[in-house]
């Protein structure tokens, strides 16, 4: 008979990439569960109590830690092991008073970058697309697969084209209330999220649009000023001119 529904199991030497565990010890790994981000995006919560920070030996007591509710992701309780934090979320630990956002390094692996308690309450949401909803608003889907409906008739005219594919809001975590609004343009800082510049930031210098549907390519200016290519979907605007969050 055919398998019903999607995998349940992951091999360890089958896992992302992306993971900074051991892939010859053990095994069988654990596969996240659906949710926010997608599986090469992402890390199961109990390899971050567990591998990441040390909190635990086994998953028996990283999932122990995570019952008594110490450990929230974007200022949310996570109790579900499998949870899946990815790029921009926030892990807070209260009680030790540790707080990181989990961003991926030169290699590609990702990695818990410490950051401050007020730096913890808020986070970049890159728009992958948006779309018209019942009522007349405008619905926000970011890229760690959430959104946020827009009621236009809070919008004024010079608001109305402020949301655009591909610009960056940032936003009160756990309240999710959009602060700012960080457009896509020549001049904007962006941080490289994947691709064989993967954790390279600069400054956006040039936007180039193929025919065909081809995707766009970025030319970026680092702080050297080095310039370097990666595809637009890899940009993640951080800032207008400098980033408004920390980076490693």
């Amino acid at each position: 008979m055919a398998r019903k529904g999607a995998k349940r199991h992951l091999k360890r030497l089958a896992a992302p990439t992306q993971w900074y565990i051991e892939r010859k010890v053990f095994k069988w790994a654990v596969r996240p569960s659906p949710g926010p981000h997608t599986m090469r995006t992402s890390i199961p919560l109990i390899y971050i109590i567990r591998d990441y920070l040390g909190y635990a030996r086994t998953g028996r007591e990283a999932r122990k830690v995570l019952n008594e509710g110490k450990v929230l992701v974007d200022g949310k309780v996570r109790k579900d092991y499998k949870f899946p934090v990815g790029i921009m979320d926030v892990v807070s630990i209260p009680e030790t008073g540790e707080y990181y956002r989990v961003l991926p390094n030169r290699i590609g692996k990702l990695i818990l970058h410490p950051i401050t308690e007020e730096e913890a309450k808020i986070k970049p949401l890159r728009i992958s697309n948006k779309r018209m909803v019942k009522g007349g608003n405008l619905q926000l889907n970011f890229h760690d697969g959430t959104n946020h409906l827009v009621k236009l008739s809070s919008l004024t005219d010079e608001t109305k084209d402020a949301f655009r594919t591909a610009d960056t809001v940032l936003v009160k975590v756990p309240e999710r209330e959009i602060v700012e609004v960080l457009p896509f343009d020549v001049g904007a800082f962006v941080f490289v999220v994947q691709g064989k510049n993967v954790a390279r930031m600069g400054k956006i210098v040039e936007v180039r649009q193929f025919p065909g549907g081809w995707p766009d390519v970025v030319t970026i200016e680092d702080k050297e000023g080095e310039l370097f290519d990666t595809l637009k979907d890899y940009a993640f605007v951080l800032g207008k001119e400098e980033p408004k969050i920390s980076l490693p």
